[in-house]
């Protein structure tokens, strides 16, 4: 079944919306103007267009997801940096957006995720087993080792 194509204002007018809608990435936004069967210089046409009008910043996307998944999912700087680097965004703005994130409630999210898995591990009573799945677990949510090593020295 062969793709239709639609016109570049019908085109621009669709993701104007997409856009306003949340903040989007280039990559993102590009593979949703292909998906609408146009040429790459039609595409490149108009992600130019909404850079200029602002419908498209780089920067804000970033500030926007590492905000985001610090406070609703617990994230830390690495895994953060991974994801935005994954979605093509420019080391710039991902240095931008990281440094929004307070150095207190980065330590204090931290410290709420430590708390929580010593909870659900009060069955396990070898501590050096208890401490080492702690560390993972806040490996995996993205934290630096520094700093979880610090947090559980002092607990």
């Amino acid at each position: 079944m062969k793709k239709l194509s639609i016109g570049t204002e019908s085109a621009l007018e669709k993701i104007k919306h997409y856009c306003s809608y949340q903040e989007r990435n280039h990559q993102e936004v590009k593979d949703k103007l292909y998906s609408f069967g146009l040429y790459a210089a039609q595409v490149e046409e108009l992600l130019s267009e909404l850079i200029a009008e602002n419908y498209l910043n780089e920067e804000r996307y970033a500030i926007a997801f590492a905000g985001g998944k610090f406070r609703m999912k617990d994230w830390g700087r690495i895994k953060i940096r991974y994801e935005l680097k994954k979605n093509k965004v420019s080391d710039y703005c991902i240095k931008k957006a990281l440094v929004q994130i307070n150095d207190t409630d980065y330590l204090k999210t931290a410290k709420k995720l430590i708390v929580f898995k010593q909870n659900a591990l009060k069955s396990e009573k070898n501590v050096f087993i208890k401490k080492n799945k702690i560390r993972q677990y806040l490996l995996q949510k993205g934290y630096e080792s520094e700093i979880i090593l610090d947090l559980l020295s002092d607990s």
